[in-house]
């Protein structure tokens, strides 16, 4: 590592970030110049293009007719929350979380819905909690793939066909690039702005039958803001499931979103992006295995996410600083890539333990990701250099 030579290759595009994620190949603004802007998202162009987003996410993600899939707002956020809301409260609740955005939703319940009735279920940044632990006889919330973390579900198999609660699932960095077990997921979230790199605030609600069962059959304690209602009158208000969304849709996101969708679907939809996702991952692999100085957070090969590839600094020098030094540590080195603009916006989240986070999503190129490893070699030299010198 005492070489400072910098690599002669650069990524062509340096876009690495876990959210807004890089757009797709070739993606330029003349993919938007068939947008229904100026023009109401109710009338027929504006839902003929709502519902053609959500029949092309049907067709690329695998969604089967059992389940109803709706355009909502506030991203993945808001979709989470909807379902929280609407459905939570009629029975115990497991909430599982070993990430920022799972103890979120924890925080949700327990201090602002309240819910006596909720047990936590937890594991530090790099882990998986014991998916054996939870009760399906209750309801439980779970991400798919921490995308703070790195850390996902292998698989949906420690769900049983046969629970009694719900499984209400986040999925926002694993839909377009993990295989989702929707038999298992009686309610699906997920953003745009992620696999497929689409634009941000608008969310995708997906509800298995047995979700729409709940709805209709049982009321919330509390009241609930216009924004998260789902049913009128005790029956599902179905045209949010027609392109008919709860407020006003901006309709240049809409079309990125069917720009990305056709990409999809052009490129060999849903076995394709999974491919595309894990190739880009096993670059970083590859590159961490022959590497002295950098580690997986996640510790099980099994549960190491395709996307939000989490990365801990385990040079001996290093680990060996305290938490402070090691954060500066690590922010120096993204600082020394972000200036040389070979890697954009790869800082380990801020509430997760220090190091790097580097997406590689569908959108992202495997070639681009190559040139990119000799960089960080370089960067972490750089910034060793630096320190010892200081010293």
């Amino acid at each position: 590592m005492t070489n400072l030579s910098k690599p002669g290759l650069r990524p062509a595009n340096p876009n690495f970030s876990s959210g807004p994620c890089s757009k797709r190949p070739g993606w330029s603004l003349e993919a938007l110049s068939d947008a229904a802007l100026g023009r109401s998202h109710r009338a027929k162009i504006g839902k003929n293009k709502l519902q053609l987003a959500i029949d092309l996410t049907r067709e690329v993600l695998q969604v089967p007719d059992s389940h109803l899939i709706g355009i909502v707002p506030a991203s993945d956020t808001g979709a989470v929350e909807m379902a929280l809301w609407s459905l939570l409260g009629e029975r115990g609740v497991d909430m599982v979380a070993w990430e920022s955005f799972g103890s979120g939703w924890v925080t949700d319940v327990v201090k602002q819905l309240k819910l006596a009735d909720a047990r936590t279920i937890e594991a530090p940044y790099g882990q998986l909690p014991d998916l054996a632990g939870i009760d399906f006889d209750r309801d439980v919330v779970f991400t798919w793939n921490g995308t703070t973390s790195g850390v996902r579900v292998p698989n949906g198999d420690f769900i049983p066909a046969n629970r009694k609660g719900l499984t209400i699932c986040d999925a926002t960095s694993a839909a377009f690039a993990q295989r989702l077990d929707f038999d298992k997921l009686d309610v699906v979230t997920f953003s745009w702005q992620k696999v497929l790199g689409g634009e941000a605030a608008h969310g995708m609600l997906i509800l298995g039958p047995r979700a729409v069962e709940r709805l209709e059959s049982y009321k919330p304690a509390w009241p609930l803001p216009k924004i998260f209602r789902l049913t009128k009158g005790g029956k599902l208000i179905e045209g949010i499931f027609k392109g008919e969304t709860i407020n006003t849709p901006s309709m240049l996101a809409v079309e990125d979103y069917l720009d990305a969708l056709g990409w999809a679907k052009e490129i060999g939809g849903l076995d394709a992006l999974v491919a595309r996702a894990d190739a880009n991952a096993a670059v970083i692999d590859g590159f961490v295995r022959a590497s002295g100085w950098l580690g997986h957070l996640a510790a099980d090969p099994a549960t190491r996410s395709n996307t939000s590839v989490c990365l801990s600094i385990v040079d001996p020098d290093i680990a060996a600083l305290d938490g402070e030094a090691q954060a500066a540590f690590a922010k120096g080195l993204v600082s020394i890539l972000d200036r040389e603009g070979v890697a954009y916006d790869i800082g380990a989240y801020r509430d997760a333990p220090p190091g790097l986070r580097i997406w590689c999503g569908a959108t992202v190129e495997t070639s681009d990701l190559e040139a990119l490893m000799p960089w960080l070699d370089w960067a972490f030299a750089t910034q060793k250099a630096s320190l010892k010198a200081a010293a």
